[in-house]
């Protein structure tokens, strides 16, 4: 990942295919967020095919067709909606349209994989969940800060092993690099991304929610503000909440913008969890001390150890998401854990508002 934050695509080596060629075709649609990279190949590294590109912009899309060059660039979106062999739609549109297009995608009869944050409102994910349900197609949601990390998977995988024994809290840094001059217009409109803890939240929800093994909880705290980008009025360039969980567990949560200059990535994000047994951190992205990214240190009743996950764990949820799709199985995430993420962000970010507005 570049250091201006905008090539967010991992290299997704030693990926298994879990489909024989053809078996499995996928289209890919509005390039807003440099999320799409990631998600098309992760998709492809399994044994998807990308059949169709819906992007107005062709500089949007120029290396995907070169590594590509089967799929077929259409000028008008329903011509994917209409497309028999097209099983599933990936896409990261501006996210207050995320949704509206989820609801297209169900009702052609396929299912939908979108950036997050897959929401930003509360009504939206209720009209979500609603079509899922009639509809029986999925609204998954590539919840990218895991599911396309090594050691933030892997350190799942330790947990759910009793590593460290019951989780009792997780607490989740998550520093970003602004670079503004990147960003198009609507990053700045809260209307259109729906503030810090609405996007960059829905990630640390989803790994609370994983790594604690709940399935619900409470916004017990929650604020954002703008405490240093006065340039940038609409931009919300910090964020907290503090949510207990139903499993007992509490978990807690930085956002920001303020990733220094000197960083040698775009964010150092860190997660710790503790459980009744030792501790763990991952340093997904970054370790200042060893170097490299993918380390996960654990400290148990016996020995403390780090372990390199780089280039060793794969990204075991795309392969595993495109059977379920198959399959109609939730192996590689629940539809629930997907909209549960997005709802406890979502409160979060209203009770932020509600404190920011008085």
């Amino acid at each position: 990942m570049s250091r201006d934050g905008m090539n967010y695509a991992p290299e997704f080596k030693g990926n298994e295919k879990v489909v024989e060629a053809g078996e499995f075709v996928f289209a890919a649609a509005f390039f807003d967020h440099g999320h799409i990279y990631g998600q098309i190949e992760g998709l492809a590294s399994v044994g998807g095919k990308l059949g169709y590109i819906y992007e107005p912009q062709p500089e949007r899309y120029e290396s995907v067709l070169k590594a590509h060059p089967h799929a077929k660039v259409v000028s008008d979106f329903r011509e994917i909606l209409d497309a028999p062999e097209v099983k599933l739609v990936t896409a990261a549109a501006i996210p207050n349209l995320r949704c509206e297009i989820g609801i297209q995608v169900m009702d052609a009869g396929k299912d939908y994989f979108t950036d997050k944050a897959p929401f930003t409102s509360l009504e939206q994910l209720e009209l979500a969940k609603a079509k899922t349900e009639e509809t029986g197609k999925r609204y998954m949601v590539c919840y990218s800060e895991r599911l396309s990390s090594e050691s933030g998977w892997y350190a799942g995988e330790l947990i759910k092993g009793g590593a460290i024994g019951r989780v009792l809290q997780v607490l989740n840094l998550a520093p970003h690099n602004l670079a503004a001059h990147t960003r198009p217009e609507w990053f700045f409109d809260k209307k259109r991304y729906g503030g810090i803890l609405t996007d960059i939240g829905s990630h640390q929800c989803e790994q609370f929610l994983e790594y604690t093994g709940a399935t619900d909880g409470v916004v017990n705290f929650a604020r954002v503000d703008n405490l240093g980008t006065p340039d940038y009025p609409g931009l919300e360039d910090f964020g907290e909440t503090s949510i207990t969980l139903n499993t007992g567990a509490s978990a807690y949560c930085r956002l920001d913008w303020f990733n220094p200059a000197g960083s040698k990535i775009w964010g150092d994000g860190r997660t710790f969890v503790l459980g009744t047994d030792g501790y763990l951190e991952i340093r997904k992205y970054r370790d200042i001390v060893k170097g490299g990214s993918d380390h996960v240190y654990l400290v148990d009743q016996e020995s403390e150890q780090m372990i390199d996950c780089a280039g060793k764990v794969g990204f075991p949820f795309f392969g595993k998401f495109v059977l379920d799709c198959l399959n109609r199985t939730e192996n590689a995430m629940t539809q629930a854990h997907a909209f549960k993420a997005a709802e406890l962000s979502l409160k979060a970010q209203q009770l932020a508002d509600q404190g920011r507005s008085v």
